[in-house]
């Protein structure tokens, strides 16, 4: 069989197009022509370092290994185009070299991962200062709460659908500038409708990012760097968090950080976080108008004379960045299959009106997204794609149902410390006594409060019950966790409070009146701003560090499977200690080390999921895949969190069993380390 790479034409089918260079396609870098300003210089002079220890060199390695592709390629007969096309980019990519170009990538893309991490953070953040600014109910906000994965999981569906159809940069574009202008309109929003919608279209943005920045960013990446610069990548999605957590901490207990326009219009501080957790997605919007398309995704659908450009542009950048600018990009023409979709277009283009055409393009777009999807369940995909779909769904239903239920079991303790310190009075009779002190922690039984003024005060956890008030004035009231119980309330004025019906259960009202009620909610800094949750996250999100690194260094030694399994398991170990837990500071210990653990675990899944599926397909698999993780994040958190001051049992060994199961799985996965990018 003739070697391929002895062509100097682009071949599509029976077609043939012009060459761009001389001479052969993929020389040795020490055949490289030499320029003037270098010529002279000895190559030899420069000593490898491992030459005495017997270490080849990698240039070595490399061209070892290129010549054994060639002579597998020659030793088979009925290669496919989309194979050939695989090895023949992988020693493009090779030539090309790891360099600027992808560093530069790398720092783009990683923001935009770090806006969907911050995604994640934001509402959680901003609801204890949003729902009294809001007048949220606690149904209002698990609704919200519920939206943001929601959101996400349809955004992760259709963007990394269209990324595989329509392009990774560009859908990666829309879909920033989506979350951007929609989280800048949240910040403003005065109501709940209008606050939820906006956030619920933000998310759909940012759910995208996740599948297409990792098969964008793969798709520029030789493959023995592929496993440990994927893994680097993961980690600005912790960095999100801490970036989240630390402004929320800076930015939230600011209440100078705002401004009012009379009683309509609010823009308190927790606003202006939102602002600010937007900052990672612009910087991404701007720096991806920079970057070019995949190459990859141009060869899949036959873009071969931009594929080239691209290619020649990361090579160049990379060559002269190293101060070797004359090494010169010799491709000369790449192997690239005529696909079924390039048919679709020219039917498309052949359409009557602009509108006719739009919407023949959109149906089947639409049409060719679903078809893809349905491919992932293909014979040659479906046993790949169960695996992963049970490792994801198993890691995210543990990951994300603890990550709630770590906070959540820490503002219970604080709960039942706080009410373990409460104040009871019991029988108290109380006449013509001005309160202008605070009433905080208490409950009152049967009291008698007679011709009594409170005024200008705070009532927080206060609770009367069975009690008499009777020609009594409340002015100029603020209330958190206030409740009338059974009272008998007779010629009481309440005055510029925020007391109404809800407070007041089974009360009888005899000749009282509200006046002038203070209309909106307010916020209450000693409640709603406690720096723990900020902590709390911050210190999740730090520990995530130390685990991200080192399983980025030992991605290619220790291997994908290897770190997924055994990550996971170790990590189901970790959640026994759970039962342990008795103190906030026990859980905050065990959440850094359960989050130091299981990361090494996504990272693994992240760049096994890249190097399983091709090209066509990659995007959508991810897509799906991701939406799978957020599903089980809905699912986890919602369990984990019914379960908060009942018992502790059933949390842990559902997020046991969850982690066992799943790591079980990812030892049966194929080894894609030494698998060229498909």
């Amino acid at each position: 069989m003739a070697d391929p790479y002895q062509n100097n034409m682009y071949q599509q089918g029976g077609d043939s197009y012009g060459t761009y260079g001389e001479g052969g396609d993929y020389p040795p870098q020490e055949e490289d022509a030499a320029s003037d300003v270098t010529e002279g210089h000895d190559e030899e002079d420069q000593m490898y370092e491992g030459e005495y220890q017997g270490i080849p060199h990698p240039d070595e390695v490399k061209v070892a290994q290129r010549a054994a592709r060639a002579k597998a390629r020659e030793g088979r007969s009925g290669i496919s185009e989309l194979e050939e096309l695989s090895e023949q980019y992988e020693d493009i990519m090779e030539d090309c070299g790891h360099g600027k170009f992808q560093w530069t990538l790398f720092v783009v893309l990683g923001l935009a991962l770090m806006a969907d991490g911050v995604e994640c953070f934001v509402v959680a953040f901003a609801l204890p200062s949003a729902e009294k600014d809001l007048c949220l109910s606690h149904a209002d906000k698990g609704t919200l709460g519920l939206t943001v994965f929601l959101s996400m999981m349809v955004g992760a569906f259709v963007w990394g659908g269209l990324a595989d159809k329509v392009g990774r940069r560009r859908c990666l574009i829309v879909a920033l500038a989506i979350n951007c202008i929609f989280s800048f309109l949240s910040s403003f929003a005065q109501g709940y409708g209008f606050f939820l919608f906006f956030r619920l279209l933000s998310g759909i943005g940012i759910g995208g990012t996740v599948p297409i920045v990792y098969s964008y960013f793969s798709e520029f990446l030789q493959m023995d760097k592929r496993g440990e610069h994927l893994s680097w990548l993961c980690m600005f999605w912790m960095v999100g968090g801490i970036y989240a957590s630390f402004t929320a901490w800076g930015i939230i207990p600011r209440y100078g950080w705002g401004f009012s326009m009379g009683t309509e219009f609010q823009f308190h501080s927790w606003r202006v976080f939102v602002l600010v957790a937007a900052l990672p997605a612009i910087m991404s919007l701007v720096g991806l108008s920079f970057m070019p398309e995949s190459p990859r995704f141009l060869l899949e659908n036959a873009k071969h004379d931009e594929a080239w450009m691209i290619l020649k542009q990361v090579h160049d950048t990379n060559w002269r960045a190293k101060g070797q600018p004359e090494k010169v990009f010799t491709v000369t023409h790449i192997k690239a299959p005529k696909t079924a979709e390039d048919e679709f277009i020219e039917i498309q283009s052949a359409t009557g009106t602009a509108v006719q055409r739009w919407a023949v393009r959109s149906l089947t777009l639409c049409k060719l997204v679903f078809r893809n999807v349905a491919s992932l369940l293909s014979a040659e995909l479906r046993l790949a794609t169960l695996f992963m779909a049970v490792i994801w769904f198993c890691m995210a239903f543990s990951y994300y149902g603890l990550s709630v239920w770590f906070p959540d079991m820490i503002k219970h303790l604080q709960y039942m410390e706080y009410t373990s310190e409460v104040k009871e009075f019991d029988g108290e009779r109380v006449e013509n006594f001005r309160f202008n002190f605070s009433l905080e922690n208490q409950i009152h039984r049967e009291g008698q409060f007679i011709s009594d003024k409170f005024i200008s005060i705070t009532m927080k956890s206060v609770k009367f019950e069975d009690s008499l008030f009777e020609d009594c004035r409340f002015e100029d009231i603020t209330s958190t966790d206030t409740i009338f119980e059974r009272c008998t309330i007779r010629s009481t004025v309440f005055f510029n409070t925020d007391l109404s019906e809800e407070n007041f259960i089974n009360c009888t009202m005899e000749n009282s009146t509200f006046e002038q009620n203070k209309h909106g909610c307010h916020l209450d800094s000693d409640e709603e701003n406690d720096t723990l949750i900020y902590l709390v996250s911050f210190l999740g999100s730090l520990a995530v560090l130390p685990g991200s690194i080192i399983s980025a260094l030992y991605m290619e030694k220790i291997g994908r499977v290897k770190i997924i399994g055994g990550s996971m398991l170790t990590s189901a170990g970790c959640t026994f200690f759970l039962f342990l837990s008795f103190s906030q500071s026990a859980i905050i210990a065990l959440q850094c080390l359960f989050c130091g653990i299981s990361v090494a675990a996504w990272n693994g899944i992240e760049v096994v999921t890249v190097e399983l599926y091709p090209a066509s397909k990659r995007a959508t698999a991810f897509g799906v895949l991701n939406a799978l993780c957020k599903l089980a994040a809905i699912l986890g958190s919602t369990i984990f969190s019914s379960f908060v001051g009942i018992t502790t049992a059933v949390p842990i060994l559902l997020s046991f069993t969850a982690l066992v199961c799943g790591g079980l799985v990812a030892l049966k996965l194929p080894d894609t380390q030494d698998k060229i990018l498909q």
